[in-house]
């Protein structure tokens, strides 16, 4: 089987296209390439799904524990608290443990019934615990943003009469982005290598259509070598967080456009190799 051939065979066997049956005899670097490729996949749907709900449960925990109501700041501090004092791999555990405990025929509620078998699987419930996770560190972050707008900038809004929802929708939330996206750029990288620990969560992958490190790791066992699988998973993760960088980058120069150009916050990657 050539080169093509193999990424035609198994560039989408984590969606469940093309070949069924893993290679189990002379190993490739185009098969390794292509099978942990086709696994990214999955890394990529945990990152993306979960960094796009998590931002929005983010800002409405910031706004919570900012809040002079302690019905509203209490349990964003203590669920920003548990999140992030707690393991990550430990919640993957306990989420799972938990939801194995729902019946599987599923459950009443008024009347209506509710499947729950779906939730055990990792596309679910391993997406549902990094939601989880990354609103509350990324609510932190928004946390300490907001508490940093200046101030000079609220008094000349109300100076102009913009107060109330006017004023948090054109002054402090655009501010408290631009202040804590080079962190929140952080916080999506961190996620995006967090979508690794989903292989030992303990939440199955569907049919074996595994992520990159189920794919690696099948190559490191039957080659018994793990410095060629992994590497390549290293490789591509590198090529993400470029990927990431550029895009949070050019979000970065979008809410820093009014700024001098000698005062905008930049995000670029530089490697110290000599300091």
């Amino acid at each position: 089987m050539t080169c093509w051939e193999t990424i035609g065979a198994y560039a989408f066997r984590s969606l469940g296209f093309g070949e069924k049956l893993l290679p189990s005899t002379d190993f490739t670097l185009c098969q390794q390439f292509t099978l942990i490729g086709s696994g990214l996949i999955w890394n990529i749907y945990f990152g993306v799904l979960a960094l796009l709900s998590g931002f929005f449960l983010a800002n409405l925990l910031a706004l919570a524990k900012a809040s002079s109501q302690p019905w509203a700041r209490k349990p964003a501090e203590w669920f920003i608290f548990v999140f992030r004092g707690s393991p990550l791999f430990i919640q993957f555990f306990l989420a799972y443990s938990a939801l194995v405990l729902l019946p599987r025929a599923g459950i009443n509620i008024l009347g209506l019934h509710i499947a729950t078998n779906w939730l055990t699987s990792a596309w679910a419930g391993a997406l549902f615990v990094m939601f989880l996770n990354t609103a509350a560190y990324a609510g932190e972050i928004f946390y300490g943003a907001l508490m940093s707008v200046p101030k000079g900038d609220l008094e000349a809004a109300e100076a102009y009469g913009i107060s109330g929802w006017s004023k948090f929708r054109r002054i402090q939330w655009p501010t408290m982005l631009r202040l804590a996206w080079p962190a929140y750029t952080n916080e999506a990288i961190f996620l995006f290598h967090a979508t690794t620990l989903v292989f030992f969560s303990g939440f199955p992958a569907y049919q074996q259509r595994g992520d990159a490190l189920y794919y690696a790791s099948y190559f490191a066992d039957k080659t018994f070598n793990p410095f060629v699988s992994y590497p390549i998973v290293a490789f591509y993760f590198i090529l993400l967080t470029l990927c990431l960088l550029g895009l949070f980058g050019l979000v970065n120069r979008r809410l820093n456009r009014h700024l001098p150009s000698n005062t905008r916050s930049r995000i670029r990657l530089r490697p110290q190799l000599i300091r």
